[in-house]
């Protein structure tokens, strides 16, 4: 039987996987993938790079408000690994927006109003012809609320911040500590989950996971399971 397309929104805290889980299963299922949260990491590092983060860690929010018609967001596949490469005015970023010096302003970019219409806008646009899986913090409350299939995922703040933490130290960053992470780790779930504009938020008709004590394969058979259900209704 012919499964029929469908729109995944996978939403959640930071840290929890969801752009690993969601990767997985568009590559699965043959769905196209995007990261949402890579969008609102590659405006953040326009802004570091281009003098829009104050001392205090806030945004001269009228300059960037300003310059968002010039920021241009795309992603590419990795012809040598095959994974989603984020690509900001042209430039592969993928590697410079996962730091920790993004991850500590991310939120602040996230928060403000008119970035997040201009990338939700985007978001909608390229989900016209379905057939995708969406990750973000919004997608299925904001972007996408008719979504046939909602995951809203979860895990402990510790157990966030350990996996942060040895991904960091796995690629080398011999300079964070554990106390950063976690610290990390609950300033941006304080910022996201109050802010004013499209706060995180579990969708009412969204499935709950909670990869805390589950591997990699138990969360990806999970979500394999759901969609199989969902779409082959």
């Amino acid at each position: 039987m012919e499964r029929k397309r469908i729109i995944i929104a996978i939403d959640g805290f930071s840290s929890t996987g969801k752009s690993t889980m969601a990767k997985a299963l568009a590559r699965h299922i043959g769905y196209a993938y995007i990261d949402t949260g890579a969008m609102y990491r590659a405006v953040t590092l326009y802004c570091l790079e281009n003098g829009l983060v104050n001392a205090d860690g806030t945004i001269d929010e009228t300059q960037l408000i300003g310059r968002l018609g010039e920021i241009k967001i795309t992603f590419g596949v990795n012809a040598e690994t095959g994974q989603s490469e984020t690509y900001l005015d042209g430039r592969c970023v993928e590697r410079e927006i996962r730091d920790m010096r993004v991850s500590a302003v991310v939120s602040q970019v996230a928060k403000i109003p008119a970035v997040r219409r201009a990338l939700v806008a985007q978001q909608q646009a390229m989900g016209q012809e379905k057939g995708i899986v969406m990750d973000g913090r919004d997608i299925g409350t904001v972007v996408f609320p008719e979504a046939e299939m909602k995951v809203y995922v979860t895990a402990s703040a510790e157990t966030r911040a350990r996996r942060r933490y040895d991904e960091l130290v796995a690629k080398g960053d011999a300079t964070v500590t554990y106390e950063e992470v976690l610290h990390n780790v609950t300033e941006r779930d304080r910022i996201d989950t109050t802010r004013t504009e499209s706060p995180l938020r579990k969708a009412d008709d969204a499935y709950t996971l909670d990869n805390s004590h589950m591997t990699i394969d138990e969360q990806n058979r999970w979500l394999y399971d759901l969609y199989c259900k969902i779409s082959g209704e």
